[in-house]
């Protein structure tokens, strides 16, 4: 009778390996998951990210009007999360402040006459390299800043090497991969402002026709400027035009004509446009830049009485329209962008072009952090008060939208440059 040694495995039996692989694929798989969700996957890059073929050349030389389109669901989500990117400011991280709701994440934006591609990090990167891009403005332009420091960190570590101001107004960071430098200027007027504060008036002052040089004195070392204003121009105001009071907006008690923001916020955008004009266009250095339009907010009831956003799905065509003030608006920068353009191209090296995403973030009132702006807010049970931010964008959120057609923009730049070299 063959007896079989108890240390050696039957013919016929699996082998221990065998045994163990379905084992161990479980216990692969929920930290595969885990990895998913802490690491986001996102497209591995071509060697070179600018090189295209002669259809895509022709693809990227046709006009796109990004403004028109509709939010289609995504499944592959965003590039990183609230866990990746350590640059997010905390009211806008949603996520780690314990939003339940996720849905809001898987969203893209579909343009109606073309592609808009994921946005690849080294694209930008290479495109961008050893140069200076400045982001000015309010806090939208902060919002937008990081979201692009969190994607553009999925393929190279940045490093902050200037910060000053309270609640971190300047900052720069730098990316020694490929040289780049990316800074944020706190500037809600973009020209000559002083805010309103519990020390001095209850008001804003403005001087429309004088830039805010905490900016304007930086230009020679910036090669693309991104400007974003709007929502500053709402609050109380007094005005000032050639050393006297121009008028003032909301100004009651005080002996000055009311006059509205409208006029006042297209003069202080002709007056910084004029500025980057003069100091880099006219000395032959060239710039890059963009404006982005007013991003709507989504308040439900008054923003100071406990409005909300409470919507967590993106508005589907017709369902909300453009109008009233937020059409304003974009109207009044539109024009001057518009304006700006025509004599633009009369100056080489000098690029201009308006990031259109009015329309775009008007339609996701779900993309706010709501009552998120604090961690976890109803832990202790649901509050009849909850403050709400529906202005600014959760990270990640829409506002990742805009960096991915600012990316398509300086890529058919980069084209027509080299066509013409």
């Amino acid at each position: 009778m063959d007896v079989m040694s108890p240390l050696k495995p039957h013919p016929n039996s699996p082998s221990p390996t065998k045994k163990l692989l379905p084992f161990a694929l479980y216990a692969l798989l929920p930290i595969a998951l885990l990895r998913f969700y802490f690491h986001p996957f996102h497209h591995l890059p071509a060697n070179n990210p600018t090189i295209l073929t002669k259809e895509e050349e022709i693809v990227y030389e046709t006009p796109c009007d990004y403004t028109d389109g509709r939010w289609v669901h995504d499944k592959m989500g965003p590039l990183y999360n609230g866990t990746t990117c350590g640059t997010i400011k905390d009211g806008q991280n949603c996520i780690s402040h314990g939003r339940p709701d996720l849905d809001y994440l898987y969203w893209r934006w579909r343009p109606s006459q073309c592609k808009l591609p994921r946005f690849n990090p080294n694209t930008f990167l290479h495109l961008l390299s050893n140069k200076h891009i400045a982001f000015v403005g309010d806090s939208m332009a902060r919002n937008q800043l990081e979201s692009l420091l969190c994607m553009l960190a999925t393929a190279s570590n940045p490093n902050l090497v200037y910060r000053d101001g309270e609640d971190n107004k300047f900052r720069t960071w730098h990316f020694a991969s490929h040289n780049i430098s990316i800074s944020v200027y706190w500037s809600p007027f973009l020209v000559k402002g002083v805010e309103k504060s519990k020390a001095g008036p209850n008001h804003n002052e403005l001087y429309v026709d004088t830039v805010d040089e905490k900016w304007g004195s930086d230009l020679d070392h910036i090669d693309m400027i991104l400007l974003s204003i709007g929502h500053w121009f709402l609050h109380p105001a007094v005005y000032y035009e050639g050393g006297l009071v121009l008028g003032c907006h909301y100004c009651p008690g005080l002996n000055h004509t009311e006059i509205g923001f409208y006029d006042v916020m297209r003069k202080a955008l002709k007056t910084a446009l004029k500025t980057i004009i003069e100091r880099k266009g006219a000395n032959g250095n060239g710039i890059d830049v963009f404006l982005a339009t007013f991003s709507p907010s989504h308040f439900e009831g008054e923003w100071d009485k406990a409005g909300a956003c409470p919507k967590t799905k993106p508005y589907k065509e017709g369902e909300k329209m453009l109008e009233g003030m937020d059409a304003d608006m974009r109207a009044i920068e539109v024009e001057e962008i518009e304006a700006v353009k025509v004599n633009a191209k009369q100056i080489e090296g000098l690029m201009i072009e308006m990031l259109d995403v009015t329309k775009l973030s008007l339609m996701r009132p779900d993309g706010h952090p709501g009552p998120y702006m604090y961690p976890f807010p109803f832990a202790n049970g649901v509050r009849e008060r909850v403050q709400n931010d529906c202005v600014h964008w959760c990270l990640p959120g829409p506002v990742d939208t805009w960096n991915q057609i600012l990316l398509e923009v300086i890529r058919k730049w980069s084209i027509q440059s080299r066509r013409k070299e």
